[in-house]
Order: structure tokens, then C-alpha cells, then sequence
């Protein structure tokens, strides 16, 4: 539904690490295959059947897309302002690698696309003259058309992103599981994510995922045939579609080949300011202060009557044509990219809290969406009520020239026109290769999150979504492809319900372990500040908080102290029949790594590793002055601890161990208790 590429490098897995999941790659690619060559050779049967299955999917789970889109939304904002907010996408110690301003234009970059550019005038207008209920062509159909599009490309479809999102960083940052979307659902059926259960969670994702954004590049491909016409001349029809469905093969495989991703992330930002200069031109050069009250007026309607539109099914007397045509469609269309936005969204927010995710994914592409939408929609409905009766018809009743009948209306048509063409154009090529780059990713198996699957399966999938697009704009056009999205995108929302528990069940275990934590304190930090007479030994914390040793210093330490006090605690726990390893790091990789094997149980883990810091500005020095201080800082399972352990004596650092090692013990005793209470309960995200 939206574009989105990230901001950085593209890192691609080597042919080693990449491997491929057979099951759900060669299943997706038959099936889908398969379905396209149907709809193209046997085009009047495809539609039948088609339009026969989303006729029973509208009429037995219409109510089911009405609920679904509105629980999502509220379990993340839920989840955002209780307890769980606090918690970080990734280890505690984690920092968010883009600062405020740079992850809210990624966010903005992400809720760009040339849907947008589509309907932003065919939907407000469509609404104000045919609405599904009452008289159109009114003051107040006008105001019940802009309150039904900011519905359908608002907050509920960025609940959806957010709820994707928020788990699959969740659980691949926090507790190093795959960054795909079987995860989420590691609470619920543990191990067995990794067999058939996973494999099917992965295709239903695969297969919203291809026909979401084969729905985006076949509107993409309707606009931008009728942009051709209108301005060179070039027939509309199945051939000149045909030849930019290849477009998105060649353009996918250049970049898959080339490397060029930089090159298109910098058409997309560039792409970003036109499409931010096209709204404001609308909104200057024509009804101003019309225009900024009609946007706050649409605000007040749309969050007024939020609660009524959402659960409006029109029961008593469906317009069963204008729902799958719209709420229906546009519910099972979010649905259908939320693996797709969802990845993308987590990939760029590693180390920021659960409730700052919600609150940025939420607020800030809306206020973007919101904004275009007003400005364009009112200015288009302004011109209707204003006598351009023709222009709201054809509009209508073409979709693809919309946008170029309504520009047609305003200054500098020319101009306008071109920037309009060049937006479509550039998010077309954009969509169809990020699209390619998320769908190998699914059916790749990457060990590591931040890699990307090989460039010939990329190539692959372009190729796969461009035929997908082809026939479905050959079985009946936009019809065809509105239908298509509401039968996927229904098996992935019933995945989404899933990860909602299973992320809902996750959180429980984190809440526990604070808990145990808690439980466990007493004494604890006493008996780190206390010499081996008993007495408080303040001179030493004194010395330890206004020490800023050297790298040289940080390495001696570990090896004269912090090693004999963690093989003290392994001896200890080995005579006692634990299985205990105890692992190092030299240069770069400077660390120490106990581990607890637990049998069924969690492991634990207590690591130590040294953090460069700058030097405070209020050292005072005889030697050389330096820039930088090193830090010891603990690790355990769920990341890094902010006390420093420099300084520590041998018995204070074996005191560390071990309150933790109690801690972790409490939270298994803690989650055992609640097991019992909730059977069927099984062990924490995460590889044990």
C-alpha cells in the first residue's frame, strides 16, 4: 500500500548465509504462478470464480475485517501507555540508531505511495457524490466523505504496521529470533515455529504480500497509462500495461544487479519533497483558508464519529458493492502490506521503546496522510460544489485521471502535470523492488537480521510480482485487483491475531522478570559495598566513581579479577552438577561469557563487556589529557546492565553473579507459578 525503503546500506547475505526455506519458497512461487497463468488463459473463468469467493469472504467475514482492524489498534496503543511501554525493541543497553528527525522521515517515507497520488481525489469525490447512504453532492455528504477517507487511511491501517512492526522487532532484536513474521508466534508454539506451522504462517505472509503490492503497481500501472496518454499520446490498453509490468522486472534487476539501492533511496527522498511541494502548491495557489478550515474540520468529524465509522457494517442495509469497493477492501489492503511495512518499520527502529514506536508509527505518517488527503480531497470537492460537475464525473468514473483532470483545474497545469507523472513513476519502480526485497527476505532463511537475500531471488520476485499485476489487470482491471487483496489478505489477518497473543504473552514474561528481579534485592547492594571486615567500604566507591581508566587498565582488570571470580562461580556451580561454560574474548572482541545450561528451563547467561565512553569535562588530570574513558558493564540474557564493574573486588563481582543468578532463578520459580495457573503456558521467547 506504501512504499518503503530504508534509509541505509543494503547489507546481501552471501550465498552461505542466505538459505533458501524450500517448503514456503517453492510452494508461493508454484501457487502463484499457477494462479496468474489461470487468470491470464482462462481470463472469464478467473473472474468468475474471483468474484464468487469475495462475495462469500464479504458477506461471512465482512464483520471479521470491521473487528480485527480496530483490535489491532487498540492492543498496540494498550501496550504503548502500560507497563510493557518501557521496554526496549532490542537489549536495554541498546540506543536508536537514527536520531528523531531522521526516523520521522523514514516514517514519512513509509506512508508515501502512489496510492496516495491515486486516490487522493477518486475516493473524497467518489464519497461526496455516490456515498453508500443519504443524498450526495451536500454540504454534509461532503463533510461524511472526508471523515470516510480519513478512515480509511488512518489510524486503524498504521495500527496494523505497528502491531507488525513492534513484534518482529521485538522478537528478533530482544531475543535474537529470525527477523520474519512466524517470530511472533515463538509464545505460543515454541520450536515448532521452525516446521509446519511456521512454514504456513510464512506463505499466508508471502501471499498478502505479493498480491498487496501487485494491487499498488496495477493501480501504479492504470495512472501512469492514462499520465501517457494524456500526455504523449500513448494508447491506453492491456499492451502498453503489459510493457510497464516489465518495467518493474528490469528496474528490480538493475538494482538487484547494480547495487544501485542508494541511487533509489534518494529518488524516494527526493520524491518525499515533490510530493510535499505538490500539497502545498494546492494549497496556495488555490482556497487557502477555505482549505486549512476544511482540514480541521475534517480532524473534528474524523475523531467524533471515529467509533461509529469504524463499526458501521451498514447491517440493516448493506452496500454490499461500496464495501468490498471500499472499507473492506481498504482493511484487507493494510492487512495484505503489513508484512511489508511491518519489516521495514522494525529494521529502522532497534532501540527505541515500545510506547515512543507506537506513539511515532501512529502520529507521525498520519498527520502527513491526513494533510494530503484534506488539501487535495476538499480542493477537488470545492470545485464540484463550485459547478465543475464534469470534472467530478469523469474523475469518477475513470480513476486513473483523477489526479491529471483535477491539475487540469488549477495553474500551471504543465508543470504540475509533470511532477505528478515523475512522483508515479518513481514510486512505481521504487515499490516494485523494495516489494522484491521484502518477499526474499520471507523466503530466505538469514541468520543475520540486517542481511538481505541474494540479488537472483530478488530478480525472481520481480519478475513474479510484475506477472501477478499483469493478470490481474487483464481478468477485470481495478476490480480484479481490489478483489483479489480482500480473499489474500484474509489468511494473514488471522496470523496477525496470533502475533497479537503472541507478543501479548511475551510482554507477560518480561513484566515477570522485573518482578523476580525485585523479589531478589534484598541484601544485594549491601553486600557489593562492604569489605571483608563488614565495614562499609565508602573509600573504595569513592575511588571506583571518579576512576576513568584506560583500555590497558580495563584489560587487566579482566584478567586479574573478573576471570578468577567468574571461574569461582563456575567451579562452585559444576560441583553442584550444573553444566557451566566459561568463554572469552581477546582485541576487539574483549568480553567474558558465563553460561548456565538449564535443561528445559531458560538459560542463564552473565557476560562482561567493556564500553568506550567520552571523558567527562571535569577530570582533572596530571598526564596527558584523553578523550575517552572505558567502562565494564554486565550483560545478561535480555542485554547490557548501566552500572560499571571496574573497581569491583573478586568477592563483589562473585556477589553480582550470584544476585543475578537468584534473580533468574525467581523469575522461573515466578513463571512456573503462573504456568500452573494457565496451563498449556509455554517457556519465553527466544532460543533457550
Amino acid at each position: 500500500m506504501h512504499n518503503a525503503k530504508s534509509s541505509e546500506d543494503t547489507s546481501k547475505a552471501t550465498a552461505e548465509e542466505a538459505k533458501l526455506k524450500p517448503l514456503v519458497f517453492y510452494s508461493s512461487v508454484i501457487g502463484i504462478t499457477l494462479f496468474s497463468l489461470w487468470a491470464m488463459f482462462f481470463t472469464e473463468q478467473a473472474g468468475t470464480v474471483i468474484y464468487g469467493v469475495l462475495g462469500w469472504i464479504s458477506g461471512s467475514f465482512g464483520w471479521f475485517y470491521f473487528l480485527a482492524v480496530v483490535a489491532f489498534l487498540v492492543f498496540v496503543i494498550v501496550i504503548a501507555v502500560s507497563k510493557y511501554g518501557d521496554i526496549k525493541l532490542g537489549p536495554d543497553h541498546a540506543e536508536p540508531e537514527f536520531n528523531i528527525v531522521t526516523w520521522a522521515a523514514m516514517l514519512f517515507a513509509a506512508g508515501i505511495g502512489i496510492d496516495l497520488i491515486f486516490y487522493c481525489i477518486v475516493e473524497p469525490l467518489t464519497q461526496f457524490m455516490t456515498p453508500p447512504t443519504g443524498e450526495g453532492g451536500t454540504v454534509e455528504a461532503a463533510r461524511r466523505a472526508m471523515a470516510l477517507t480519513f478512515l480509511h487511511w488512518g489510524l486503524s491501517g498504521w495500527g496494523i504496521y505497528t502491531l507488525v512492526g513492534m513484534a518482529l522487532a521485538f522478537f528478533s532484536y530482544r531475543h535474537g529470533l529470525p527477523l520474519t513474521i512466524r517470530s511472533a508466534l515463538y509464545p505460543l508454539f515454541g520450536k515448532r515455529i521452525y516446521g509446519p506451522i511456521g512454514n504456513t504462517v510464512d506463505i499466508a505472509a508471502v501471499l498478502g504480500t505479493v498480491f498487496g503490492v501487485a494491487t499498488s503497481l496495477g493501480i501504479g500501472i492504470i495512472q501512469l497509462n492514462f499520465g501517457l496518454n494524456y500526455m504523449f499520446g500513448i494508447p491506453e490498453g492491456t499492451a502498453t500495461q503489459a510493457v510497464l509490468a516489465v518495467l518493474i522486472v528490469v528496474f528490480a534487476a538493475v538494482s538487484a544487479a547494480t547495487g544501485v539501492e542508494r541511487g533509489i533511496r534518494r529518488l524516494s527522498e527526493f520524491n518525499m519533497l515533490l510530493a510535499i511541494a505538490l500539497m502545498l502548491f494546492v494549497l496556495f495557489s488555490g482556497k487557502t483558508r477555505f482549505l486549512l478550515d476544511a482540514f480541521v474540520t475534517n480532524l473534528g468529524d474524523y475523531i467524533q464519529h471515529f467509533v461509529e465509522l469504524s463499526f458501521n457494517t451498514f447491517a440493516f442495509d448493506p452496500p454490499q458493492d461500496w464495501l468490498n469497493a471500499w472499507t473492506i477492501f481498504f482493511w484487507a489492503w493494510w492487512i495484505a502490506w503489513g508484512p511489508f511495512v511491518g519489516l521495514f518499520l522494525a529494521r529502522i527502529s532497534r532501540g527505541r521503546t515500545i510506547r515512543a514506536f507506537v506513539a511515532g508509527t501512529l502520529i507521525l505518517p498520519f498527520v502527513f496522510m491526513a494533510a494530503w488527503m484534506a488539501i487535495m480531497g476538499n480542493a477537488a470537492i470545492d470545485m464540484v460544489l463550485g459547478g465543475a460537475v464534469e470534472f467530478g464525473e469523469k474523475a469518477t468514473g475513470n480513476p486513473g485521471s483523477a489526479i491529471y483532470l483535477f491539475l487540469e483545474e488549477m495553474p500551471w497545469t504543465t508543470l504540475s502535470t509533470i511532477a505528478v507523472t515523475i512522483l508515479s513513476i518513481v514510486f512505481f519502480v521504487t515499490s516494485g523492488d523494495s516489494g522484491s526485497l521484502v518477499l526474499s527476505n520471507l523466503t530466505c532463511r538469514l541468520e543475520n537480521p540486517n542481511h538481505d537475500a541474494p540479488p537472483w531471488m530478488r530478480i525472481l520476485w520481480a519478475a513474479i510480482i510484475g506477472i501477478v499485476t499483469l493478470a490481474l489487470l487483464m481478468t477485470d482491471g481495478l476490480a480484479a485487483l481490489q478483489s483479489a487483496v480482500v480473499i489474500m489478505g484474509l489468511p494473514f489477518a488471522f496470523v496477525l491475531i496470533l502475533m497479537m497473543l503472541g507478543l501479548s504473552k511475551a510482554l507477560r514474561m518480561e513484566g515477570l522478570k522485573t518482578a523476580s528481579m525485585q523479589d531478589s534485592l534484598s541484601g544485594h547492594l549491601s553486600g557489593r559495598t562492604t569489605s571483608r571486615e563488614g565495614h562499609s567500604n565508602w573509600s573504595q566507591r569513592l575511588s571506583r566513581a571518579i576512576s576513568f581508566p584506560t583500555l590497558k587498565q580495563v584489560e587487566q582488570f579482566i584478567e586479574r579479577t573478573a576471570h578468577p571470580a567468574l571461574e569461582a562461580v563456575k567451579e562452585e556451580l559444576s560441583e553442584k552438577s550444573y553444566p557451566v561454560t566459561l568463554s572469552e574474548g581477546k582485541g576487539d572482541d574483549l568480553h567474558l561469557k558465563l553460561y548456565v545450561e538449564l535443561g528445559e528451563e531458560v538459560d542463564f547467561t552473565y557476560e562482561i563487556w567493556p564500553r568506550q565512553c567520552s571523558m567527562p569535562a571535569f577530570t582533572l588530570r596530571a598526564e596527558k589529557p584523553r578523550s575517552s574513558y572505558y567502562r565494564l558493564e554486565p550483560h545478561l540474557r535480555e542485554g547490557g546492565l548501566t552500572y560499571d564493574l571496574m573497581g569491583y573486588t573478586r568477592e563483589q563481582l562473585i556477589g553480582d553473579v550470584v544476585d543475578h543468578f537468584e534473580a533468574h532463578l525467581q523469575y522461573l520459580h515466578m513463571r512456573r507459578e503462573l504456568s500452573s495457573r494457565t496451563p498449556g503456558e509455554e517457556g519465553e521467547p527466544g532460543p533457550a
